[in-house]
C-alpha cells in the first residue's frame, strides 16, 4: 500500500511540473477551441443608452423648472449733475468737472422673476430704484427693455414688465407651508458671471426687526447669495416660488450663509396691488410702537407680559380719535395677538383703510376694548439700505 502511494505522489508531481513548464512555455496548447470555451461567470454592466435618471436627492428637475424663468437685469442711472454745470463762469472757473459728458451712468446688477406669461416679473425695489434705463436678459439668451409697473419701498418689491412672445412663467408656491429644514434653491446672476443656482434648507422663518425693510417677514436660508443674487427666485424642491432673494448678512461683501428672502405671498400680494392700482394700500392708526420687554413690563407694574407699549400718538390721528394713549399696552387688533412692533405693524397694514378695527389695551391694571377707525398708511421713501 505504501509502495502504490509513493508511485501516485511522484506521478502527481511529475504531471504538475510538465503543466507548469507547457503553462509557461506554450500556454496556447492550454487554450480551448473556439466552440468548446468556458461559459462566462462575470457580465459587464453598461450604462444604457438615453438621459440618465437622476440621483435620489438629487433638485435637477427643480432648478430645470424654475431657471427659464429667473433673468437678469441691469439697471443704468445717469449720473448727478452740478447744477452750475451749464453756466459760463463756473466752467471758467472749475473747467469740466460737473459737466455731463464727463461722467459716467452708474449701473447696477441683479436679478428677477417672470410670474406671468404677459410679462410682469418681481424683482427688488432697491436694484432697478433711480434707474432711467432697464434691460433684462432671458435664460434663452433673449433681452429687453422693461418698464417699471411700480415698486413698494416698504417691502423692497418692484414689478416690472417686458412685451416678448411665449415667456416661461414661475408657478407661486405656498410659502406660509414652509419648514425649517425644507430643502431650498437660489437662483440668481451673482456679480454678474451668469445664471447661478445654489443650494441650501430654511434657516428660520419670520425674521424681523432687522433693519432691512419697514416690513419685515424674511425667509432665512443659508444656500449661497450674494451681490447680483437681489430679485431672483428661492424656490422648494418641486421647483416653485417660495420667495425672492433681498439680502445677505456679510462683513465682506459675500455669502456666509445667511441669506435673506421675502415670502412669496408677501411678494405676490404687493404685486397684484402694483398691478392694479400702481401702489400698494395698507393700513394706519398714528402710533409710535415699541417692544415690550419683561423688564420695562415689571417696571411700569404691569399684569401683562406681552405686547407693545405706546409711546406716542400722533395728535388727531386715528389711534388718537379712538382712545388710545401714550403708555398704553396694545396686546390685541381685530382679534390677533400682537407680541412684538413687527407683528403690529404687519396686522395693522393687512387692515382695509375705513374699516373699525377692535383693539384690547393695557393701561395700568385695568384692561380695555377701543374701536379705531384706520386711515391709509402714508406713502414713504426707502430708508438707505
Amino acid at each position: 500500500m505504501r509502495r502504490l502511494w509513493l508511485i501516485f505522489s511522484q506521478a502527481v508531481t511529475v504531471a504538475l511540473a510538465l503543466l507548469f513548464v507547457v503553462a509557461t512555455l506554450k500556454p496556447e496548447w492550454l487554450q480551448r477551441a473556439p466552440g468548446q470555451m468556458l461559459p462566462q461567470i462575470v457580465s459587464i454592466a453598461t450604462v444604457p443608452d438615453g438621459p440618465a435618471s437622476p440621483p435620489a436627492g438629487s433638485l435637477s428637475a427643480a432648478a430645470r423648472r424654475a431657471a427659464p424663468a429667473v433673468v437678469s437685469i441691469a439697471a443704468s442711472k445717469a449720473p448727478a449733475r452740478n447744477p452750475h454745470a451749464d453756466d459760463p463762469w463756473f466752467r471758467f472757473f472749475f473747467g469740466q468737472r460737473g459737466a455731463p459728458q464727463n461722467a459716467e451712468p452708474q449701473r447696477g446688477l441683479g436679478s428677477g422673476v417672470i410670474v406671468s406669461p404677459e410679462g410682469y416679473l418681481i424683482t427688488n425695489h432697491h436694484v432697478v430704484d433711480g434707474a432711467d434705463d432697464i434691460e433684462v436678459q432671458l435664460a434663452d439668451g433673449r433681452q429687453a427693455q422693461a418698464q417699471v409697473v411700480g415698486t413698494d419701498p416698504e417691502t423692497d418689491v418692484a414689478v416690472l414688465k417686458i412685451d416678448l412672445p411665449k415667456l416661461p412663467a414661475m408657478v407661486f408656491g405656498n410659502s406660509d407651508q414652509l419648514q425649517v429644514g425644507d430643502q431650498v434653491l437660489a437662483i440668481g446672476n451673482p456679480f454678474g458671471v451668469g445664471q447661478t443656482v445654489t443650494g441650501g434648507i430654511v434657516s428660520a422663518l419670520g425674521r424681523n426687526q432687522l433693519g432691512i425693510n419697514t416690513f419685515e417677514n424674511f425667509i432665512q436660508t443659508d444656500a449661497a447669495i450674494n451681490p447680483g443674487n437681489s430679485g431672483g427666485a428661492l424656490v422648494d424642491a418641486a421647483g416653485n416660488l417660495v420667495g425672492i432673494n433681498t439680502a445677505i448678512f456679510s462683513r465682506s461683501g459675500g455669502s456666509l450663509g445667511i441669506g435673506f428672502a421675502i415670502p412669496a405671498a408677501t411678494a405676490r400680494s404687493v404685486m397684484e396691488g402694483l398691478v392694479k392700482d400702481g401702489r400698494v394700500v395698507r393700513g394706519w392708526i398714528g402710533v409710535e410702537p415699541r417692544d415690550l420687554t419683561p423688564d420695562l413690563a415689571e417696571s411700569l407694574r404691569l399684569p401683562v407680559r406681552s405686547g407693545v407699549l405706546i409711546t406716542g400718538v400722533l395728535q388727531d390721528g386715528p389711534a388718537s380719535s379712538g382712545g388710545i394713549r401714550p403708555g398704553d399696552v396694545v396686546t390685541k387688533i381685530g382679534g390677533k395677538s400682537v407680541a412684538n412692533t413687527a407683528e403690529l405693524l404687519n396686522v395693522v397694514a393687512a387692515l382695509s383703510p375705513g374699516s373699525d378695527a377692535p383693539i384690547a389695551v393695557q393701561r395700568g391694571d385695568k384692561a380695555l376694548d377701543v374701536t379705531v377707525k384706520v386711515a391709509q398708511r402714508p406713502v414713504r421713501q426707502a430708508a438707505a439700505r
